[in-house]
């Protein structure tokens, strides 16, 4: 029987229409190429992309957006993996993004988080992916953001968005999300220690891990510390105050929990209309940091300034121009100033 769908192009890859058709209708294999598709640096996949998802737009944004974020060791693949099980058995379709710019060759752990989480993985209602780091924060960002609308287009109605890395980048995977969880590892001496004071106030919520056996105590003392610090911090919201739980993937024990309050956290934003407000901030920031990667860009492979750089950049260092001048001196050679 003669198929009706238009043929794949002449390297094999699928058309915009069937990449279309294909995530809508759910095709894991279409799905994973359709990210590969977004990831693509490559001036005509970007092109075709972008097409993709304006078309897959108007099929995105139901879906509910958690950011998971703690220092190596914590256990955030164990975590994601009993959590996204628990909610794939009430029904749910759960995508998972693994965002690490730590290695462009690697790729850090991103594939040996997918490794640990190979229940989940063999899950027909869910979904793992890692993000390929390219070298760049904002890179991994577009990346990363582009993914999850096209697994909200094919259905997923949540997203979770794992750092693999620590520093910045629990910056831009709060601001890709609705709801942020920051897990902090219990019993490993002050728990707030290492912890910088801009992640907890990125937190919507605070799960203390592997709450069992005999560290239940040291767990139940984290909450305490973690509350306290809360309470020193301004909320990111006038209607959300963070919360503290404790959790155990080990046993499964407090993960609902937890569940229940990311559920009340997005109810509590829904009810004010803030979570539409917080996703228009979102769209502009997102926006405009694309705008200043593409100008950075631009400006590092400006072929004069690359010749000046160096000696301007020893004046500052020399102590015989100030930063703002060389800044000034910088714009000019590139444009951006008469």
């Amino acid at each position: 029987m003669q198929s009706d769908m238009p043929s794949p192009d002449r390297r094999g890859r699928p058309t915009v229409d069937e990449y279309e058709r294909g995530v809508l209708a759910g095709d894991r294999t279409i799905l994973g190429r359709a990210i590969t598709l977004v990831e693509s640096n490559l001036p005509q996949h970007r092109e075709e992309a972008q097409q993709l998802l304006r078309r897959l737009l108007p099929h995105t944004g139901k879906a509910y957006r958690v950011g998971i974020t703690g220092s190596p060791g914590v256990g955030k693949s164990t975590f994601i993996e009993v959590l996204g099980s628990e909610l794939t058995r009430e029904g749910h379709r759960v995508a998972v993004l693994a965002i690490d710019p730590t290695s462009s060759v690697s790729r850090g752990s991103i594939l040996g988080d997918k490794t640990r989480m190979e229940a989940l993985a063999k899950d027909p209602k869910a979904f793992i992916r890692p993000s390929p780091s390219g070298g760049s924060l904002g890179g991994v960002a577009r990346k990363t953001r582009e993914s999850l609308l096209v697994c909200e287009a094919a259905g997923f109605d949540v997203i979770l968005v794992e750092t693999v890395g620590v520093g910045q980048s629990e910056t831009l995977v709060a601001e890709m999300v609705d709801c942020f969880v920051l897990l902090l590892l219990a019993g490993a001496g002050d728990e707030l220690q290492g912890i910088k004071r801009g992640i907890i106030e990125l937190a919507d919520l605070i799960a203390v891990t592997k709450a069992d056996g005999d560290n239940a105590q040291r767990a139940q003392q984290a909450k305490v510390q973690s509350a306290a610090a809360l309470r020193l911090v301004p909320p990111l919201s006038a209607h959300w105050k963070p919360r503290v739980v404790t959790v155990s993937a080990a046993e499964k024990k407090g993960i609902q929990a937890l569940w229940s309050l990311i559920e009340e956290h997005r109810s509590c934003l829904c009810s004010v209309g803030e979570l539409t407000e917080k996703r228009r901030r979102q769209l502009l920031r997102w926006m405009w940091s694309m705008v200043e990667e593409g100008v950075m860009g631009d400006l590092r492979s400006h072929a004069e300034l690359a010749e000046q750089l160096p000696s301007l950049e020893q004046r500052v260092l020399a102590g015989e121009a100030t930063p703002t001048w060389a800044a000034e001196r910088i714009l000019e050679i590139f444009g951006a100033r008469p």
